[in-house]
């Protein structure tokens, strides 16, 4: 292709100019008109990428200003891996003597047969996985496989490997596995008749190489923006570079960067004396690009500077060289950035770029929106975010909804995160649960299931959602069947019909996952019908599926149900869906890293600077150590970091950028990124903050005139207050006015949580129950009560938790009672009565009271005992005029209340199956004295006291004009149910006086 002598075609554009529209303007110049009228058409540009290919093609329309025949873009791949050489390459002739490579292996038979080799290899070396865990490895081996094709290195190699006695049992495992995986998987490639999509890619590019060697193409190749420094990806752009009409054009190639920091950059050689190799600094932003230049045999020296300019309307609007070139000091090498100290002011001059620092990402994204807005109020104005933070991103896309603005995010969205994922996702978590209750509310909830005739679904969901509250169910459909009772059968029956077979098919334990995909995949289109595939994110859940189900029989042979879920999240993750190109607003975008390569706009704004997000942590590789990679030639894992850097230059080369981070995450606070921390080291009193974007992002939802609710102190009419009460609810009354207001007078009660744990009031519920039954149907037969609860706990609907953890202290408890009661027997004492009810008249009110337990004492007179599965209410509450309970219930038996008994009360006791001071399971404690010791209520005057305290509550706030006022004695009122309703937190312990 070259004549003998000629030199390299090699070009920059740095990041001050707009890249995309400063190449179409030289290319025109150069292959224009004065070449002839299809000139352009007959070229070719190679690409990074897709986003880069649009990115092109509108540089070229905004150029021509009318019609015109475009150059073939070809996208060939990316700086990670690149990506797949497109149809247009592969339609490429041969002369007979280089045969068309075989098919690439489709993603997801790789995954699974890679995921059953990894399984069945770490089953041999008795270290076994689940099929879930193997999948997800072999994610990471097939990443791992990738850099050893890209990098053209032989997997052979790894047995010529010798790494000594140190390497770490973990690793050594890895590599044994990785070898033998490696060994089986050409037969593997084989037996499918495919081969790697990297591996396919590399040998495309060797066919168009030796192509253009032999036959150069009629009309000009100029390869644009291409940053993967690949072997076969540099021998391709050295062949492009030597051609006769053949340019290569780098983005930001540094050509001021001093030859002392170019050197020290690597890739190096070893020392020919001692064979030690130099480190190379990966993590710089040019390193990638000089070791594209290495592998291209090529020097720094025969890059010149892309002439034309860029300077254009719209997307295309150029900065000054002098920010260039002080983004360059700030990212210089580690031990050469001690010159910042001696810099010239011009070198450190940072002019169009503002920084705005937030507490919250909440108030990032609100700052970042505002940015965006703004930029539409000048015409013709073009904005972009850039971050590699998609959930910032999607705030930032929320944000500007508000405005009824349209923002797209080019980097598409994971697939388990749209609709149609989260509902395979749902279906097949609540199928491994057995449909419990909250996986099955939230599979029955899901936006998309029954989309045609959603009301009337969605009342049955809410009908069987306050049936399922409370502690779960027994397990299963049958399960919620059995809790449901003979309740909305119309509705069940039509659920039943619709989860039937997948319930069956999760049933039948491990079995493939191909089964258990089309199982999901019917399930999930008799819940959805055709909503479930329509739209971009349905089309791309339909391929999914479609892909992984013809499949998945080549991955591991069985396949756990619990393990579904996690294998699809895992594979769900990895499916980026993109909009179509064409939607969102023109003049804004939000772009990944890889997606903002070659892109500009008048404004940049560079988000989620926080370290960890931008750069990311580089992952981990589970299957090479870094000195094993070192030692098979491959890159670090830290270039990646080296790219992210150079993603951040290109970026403050816009005519304004705006860097922006958040001092915290949604969990912690966050360190700064270096690459923030080192603009603002290096431009010190220069780094200029954006205060008023800060001032508006934290004002824009502020309240002009913040005025907190004062408590709340209700004053309902005299018809409206209660004239009946219970003696569980006398406390709430003192204690917590309000919360008896709002339960009582406005009928608000709360709502039990859907598959909540058993509260102290389900466990007490549950052990009256035994007692009662003892009392009414065994007369306190002593061998009983022990067989009784037993079968009590051995009931489907006793949720497991409580079998599990409550039913020993339950036992023991049990035969505490028994022996205390047969005691008592043997004093006079015995049981009159258990879990009656009555009623008195008193104050002007009904006070009504259920028993647990009333004895006939010795001497004839009553003892009113109250089971508690906790502590009992201490005497300090009883002194307090509180935790009166007991006395009431004497009180309304001294009066005839109970019809069963009657007599005068003389003992109140609360039995507690709680542990006691000697460490076993029940004691009894009164909260009186027959003579008033340790400060007690004497026992004779109890029911007084009680009748007493009652009465003056009954007065003030139930026949009387009081005011409900809320938390009127917080030390006693702990329950929370109304804290929100009576909102609290926004004047409680206010020292203003208003609260009291």
């Amino acid at each position: 292709m070259a004549e003998p002598g000629r030199g390299l075609r090699l070009y920059t554009i740095p990041a001050h100019r707009a890249f995309a529209d400063a190449l179409v303007a030289g290319l025109m110049r150069r292959h224009g008109e004065a070449s002839g009228a299809n000139a352009l058409a007959r070229g070719l540009i190679l690409l990074p990428n897709n986003r880069a290919a649009r990115a092109v093609t509108e540089a070229f329309v905004r150029a021509s200003g009318g019609g015109l025949v475009l150059p073939r873009l070809v996208p060939i791949g990316d700086a990670d891996l690149g990506e797949a050489v497109g149809a247009a390459l592969d339609a490429i002739d041969s002369d007979g003597d280089d045969a068309p490579p075989p098919p690439a292996i489709s993603t997801y038979a790789r995954r699974m047969i890679l995921a059953r080799l990894v399984g069945e290899e770490r089953d041999a070396a008795g270290q076994p996985v689940s099929a879930a865990e193997a999948v997800r490895l072999a994610g990471d081996l097939a990443r791992t496989l990738d850099q050893l094709l890209v990098e053209e290195v032989a997997p052979s190699r790894l047995a010529e490997l010798d790494l000594g006695p140190e390497l770490t049992e973990h690793w050594a495992t890895a590599l044994q596995t990785f070898s033998v995986v490696l060994d089986r998987w050409p037969s593997e490639l084989a037996r499918v008749g495919a081969i790697d999509g990297v591996e396919r890619r590399a040998r495309l590019l060797g066919r168009l190489e030796r192509r253009w060697r032999r036959t150069p193409p009629p009309g000009f190749v100029c390869a644009a923006g291409i940053t993967d420094p690949a072997p076969a990806v540099a021998r391709l752009l050295r062949c492009v570079a030597e051609g006769e009409r053949g340019q290569v054009v780098f983005a930001g190639l540094d050509l001021g960067m001093p030859d002392e920091e170019w050197d020290a950059l690597g890739p190096h050689r070893p020392d020919p004396d001692t064979g030690v190799r130099r480190a190379s600094i990966e993590t710089h932003p040019q390193y990638h690009l000089k070791l594209l230049l290495d592998r291209m045999s090529a020097a720094r020296g025969e890059v010149s500077a892309w002439r034309a300019g860029g300077a254009m309307v719209g997307w295309g609007a150029d900065s000054d060289s002098a920010r260039g070139r002080a983004v360059a000091n700030a990212l210089a090498p580690a031990d050469f950035t001690g010159k910042w100290t001696t810099l010239d002011a011009a070198d450190r001059r940072l002019a169009g770029v503002a920084a705005v620092e937030l507490a919250t990402p909440a108030e990032e994204a609100q700052a970042i929106a505002l940015a965006l807005r703004e930029a539409l109020e000048e015409p013709g104005r073009t904005a972009a975010l850039v971050t590699p933070d998609r959930a910032l991103a999607r705030r930032v896309v929320a944000h500007c909804r508000r405005w009824n603005v349209d923002v797209v995010d080019t980097a598409g969205q994971p697939l388990a995160l749209l609709p149609p994922g989260t509902l395979l996702l749902a279906l097949a978590e609540a199928a491994a649960q057995r449909f419990a209750p909250l996986a099955l509310l939230t599979l029955l909830k899901h936006p998309l299931v029954r989309a045609d005739g959603r009301l009337a679904w969605l009342d049955g969901v809410r009908a069987l959602d306050r049936r399922l509250r409370g502690p779960r169910p027994p397990a299963g459909l049958d399960g919620i069947a059995l809790a449901l009772g003979d309740r909305m059968p119309d509705f069940w029956a039509e659920v039943r019909r619709l989860l039937d077979p997948v319930a069956r098919t999760f049933a039948d334990g491990a079995q493939s996952l191909s089964g258990f995909v089309a199982c999901l995949r019917e399930a999930a289109v008799g819940l959805c019908g055709d909503a479930l595939w329509a739209g971009p994110n349905g089309r791309a859940a339909a391929e999914f599926v479609a892909e992984l189900e013809a499949n998945a029989a080549a991955g591991p042979a069985l396949v756990d149900p619990a393990e579904v879920a996690p294998i699809l999240r895992t594979l769900l993750d990895e499916v980026a869906v993109r909009l179509p190109a064409g939607q969102g607003h023109p003049r804004l975008a939000i772009y990944g890293l890889s997606e903002a390569r070659l892109q500009s706009a008048d404004l940049m704004v560079l988000g989620g600077l926080n370290e960890g997000v931008w750069p990311n942590r580089p992952a981990p590789d589970p299957w090479l150590a870094p000195r094993i990679r070192a030692a098979l030639g491959l890159q670090g894992l830290e270039r990646r970091i080296g790219v992210a850097a150079h993603d951040f230059a290109q970026g403050l080369g816009a005519p304004r950028a705006l860097v922006t981070r958040a001092r915290r995450d949604a969990s912690a606070p966050a360190l700064a990124s270096r690459f923030w921390l080192r603009l603002q080291a290096m431009a010190g009193d220069r780094f200029e903050r954006d205060a008023r974007l800060e001032h508006w992002a934290r004002a824009l939802d502020a309240s002009a005139d913040f005025a907190p609710a004062d408590r709340p102190a209700p004053l309902p009419a005299a018809g409206l207050r209660p004239r009946a009460i219970s003696v569980t609810e006398v406390d709430r009354l003192k204690a917590d006015p309000y919360a008896f207001y709002a339960r009582r007078v406005l009928g608000l009660s709360p709502l039990d949580p859907v598959d909540a744990d058993p509260t102290a009031a389900w466990r007490g519920t549950a052990v009256h129950h035994i007692l009662e039954a003892w009392w009414k149907e065994d007369a306190c037969d002593p061998h009983a009560l022990a067989p009784r609860a037993a079968r009590m706990l051995a009931e489907a609907e006793v949720h497991p938790l409580l079998r599990a953890l409550w039913q020993p202290r339950l036992r023991e408890a049990i035969d505490w009672i028994v022996a205390t009661v047969a005691a008592q027997g043997a004093t006079g004492r015995r049981v009159l009565a258990a879990e009656g009810k009555g009623a008195i008249d008193i104050a002007g009110v009904t006070l009504s009271g259920r028993y647990d337990r009333i004895d006939r004492l010795a001497d004839g007179a009553l003892g009113v005992i109250d089971y508690k599965t906790g502590k009992p209410p201490s005497p300090a509450a009883v002194r307090e005029g509180f935790s009166l309970q007991l006395g009431l219930l004497g009180l309304i038996a001294e009066r005839g209340g109970f019809a069963e008994v009657e007599g005068t009360a003389g003992a109140f006791e609360y039995w507690s199956l709680a542990k006691g001071a000697k460490g076993a399971f029940g004691f009894v404690q009164s909260p009186v004295d027959p003579a008033g010791k340790a400060d007690k209520i004497i026992t004779a005057d109890f029911t007084t006291v009680a009748a007493r305290n009652f009465i003056a509550a009954a007065n003030d706030w139930l026949t009387g004009e009081a005011p409900f006022t809320a938390k009127l004695k917080p030390e006693f009122a702990p329950y929370a149910e109304y804290d929100q309703l009576m909102r609290r937190d926004e004047w409680y312990g206010r020292e203003d006086g208003r609260d009291g």
